[in-house]
């Protein structure tokens, strides 16, 4: 027996799957945290390149990418640690003793 399928039209209001309002303000939310953190780690990546005595120009760009990208990795890294002792905190809990 073959499977049903309802081939009855759809309404105009219902012509495309809508998002909930959450996931879009949410990936709204991450696209702006991620491009904060982005941010931060260009200017961390420069302020390293000069701290070496270079200038970022005497770099190709494939280079710079992978500097800016482990700086991404220790800013996600260092943002998840203070979160955890926020949460810790939070719920009054210490993390020392």
């Amino acid at each position: 027996m073959a499977p049903m399928t309802d081939n009855t039209p759809l309404s105009p209001n219902e012509s495309k799957p809508k998002q909930s309002l959450i996931k879009r303000k949410l990936g709204g939310l991450k696209r702006k945290i991620d491009t904060r953190i982005r941010e931060k780690a260009i200017a961390r990546a420069t302020t390293r390149i000069y701290l070496h005595g270079k200038r970022p120009e005497e770099y190709d760009a494939d280079l710079l990418e992978v500097i800016v990208k482990e700086e991404e990795d220790k800013l996600k890294s260092e943002l998840k640690d203070k979160s955890i002792i926020m949460l810790l905190a939070a719920l009054g809990l210490s993390f020392w003793s």
